[in-house]
């Protein structure tokens, strides 16, 4: 099948989005498929206002129209709600094309967060943007009921996946080159220095040992001036990122307004728990829905509780429960997702699954 994916988020970026769809990608190929990613590298951009390291298209209609016809595409899925996803919707509405899309991120609340915008007029721009898509894939339940209570329709569960070969398992906390001796226990977190991740919940904590923070974003400046004890290690390369997972006795991931949260399957993945508050994301990828409760760390609406909890979490729980979660089964409810982009075209598609 000749798949066109169409996204905002792509390489150099580093975030959990672009991580989930090079993994997708990768895995639709080796399935036989044909895809075509349409990215901002393809296009004359622009930084995004107030949010670094997010590159965005400018006026990427034309091209991306073009692009599209050269490429008719047997399904189309725009997964992000930027300029390009803007312009593909655009474009499919114009042809009379169905699409797919997901949601991926909360950007009302990072809306909110960043320039006050009402989280009401966030859901209403979004809820505009999705309403023709015939199916929006979202990664977990707890997203789909609130974007369902939302006034959201066509809602498709779809989980995500992690690499556990780039992501090994370590029986206990081993010492990265990178960071050298650390004062143990030690507490890491590993995502964008931004709004949406309430990473002061975490920086604010009397947690004794060693705090650890890798990544980069718009409030980095401010928060390394405020919290100078903190180590801060930036970004880091796949391979030396699983070391500092493994480093670490807790992975603390205090955001309340995460889709998802790819980043606690690659911790858990390395045997390191996983703190967190009982919020949608953590709640499901935890596994607080099991009749055993939350098998990949500890949940609580106090972050520092479920720190000191989660060190008791025997590091081979956590692995267990990262394995559950594999980009073969993620990749076959995607590909089950899409709809053919022209009438007429739903047996070729059947054919082709």
């Amino acid at each position: 099948m000749k798949i066109a994916l169409v996204t905002d988020a792509w390489h150099p970026q580093v975030n959990g989005v672009v991580t989930t769809l090079v993994e997708l990608v990768r895995h639709l190929e080796v399935l036989g498929h044909e895809v075509h990613v349409i990215h901002p590298g393809q296009f004359r951009t622009r930084p995004c206002p107030g949010y670094a390291g997010i590159d965005l298209a400018v006026r990427p209609a034309g091209p991306l129209g073009r692009a599209m016809d050269t490429i008719r595409p047997d399904a189309i899925h725009i997964a992000t709600e930027g300029p390009l996803g803007w312009a593909a919707r655009g474009y499919c509405l114009r042809r009379k094309l169905a699409f797919t899309t997901a949601f991926h991120t909360r950007f009302p609340e990072i809306l909110n967060a960043a320039l006050r915008v009402p989280l009401a007029w966030g859901y209403a721009l979004f809820r505009h943007f999705h309403r023709p898509s015939s199916g929006i894939m979202v990664p977990t339940q707890g997203v789909l009921q609130m974007l369902e209570h939302r006034g959201f329709r066509n809602l498709r569960q779809w989980t995500h996946g992690v690499d556990t070969q780039a992501f090994p398992f370590q029986g206990e906390a081993v010492p990265s080159p990178l960071v050298g001796a650390l004062a143990h226990p030690v507490s890491l977190f590993v995502g964008r220095i931004s709004y949406e991740k309430n990473l002061e919940s975490f920086l604010q904590m009397k947690m004794p040992g060693t705090k650890i923070v890798c990544g980069v974003g718009p409030l980095e400046r401010r928060l390394k001036e405020r919290y100078p004890e903190v180590r801060w290690v930036g970004l880091l390369d796949r391979q030396s990122l699983a070391a500092l997972y493994a480093a670490a006795d807790v992975f603390v991931f205090p955001s309340r307004s995460e889709t998802f949260g790819l980043v606690m399957l690659e911790a858990m993945s390395c045997g390191t728990p996983v703190a967190a508050y009982p919020v949608d994301g953590p709640l499901e990828v935890l596994g607080a829905f099991e009749p055993q409760g939350a098998r990949g760390g500890i949940l609580n609406t106090d972050l520092l509780s479920a720190c000191q909890a989660a060190l008791a979490v025997p590091r081979h729980e956590a692995r267990r429960r990262a394995m559950d979660f594999t980009w073969t089964k993620a990749t076959g409810l995607f590909v089950q997702y899409l709809v053919p982009a022209r009438s007429g075209g739903l047996s070729r598609l059947v054919s082709v699954i």
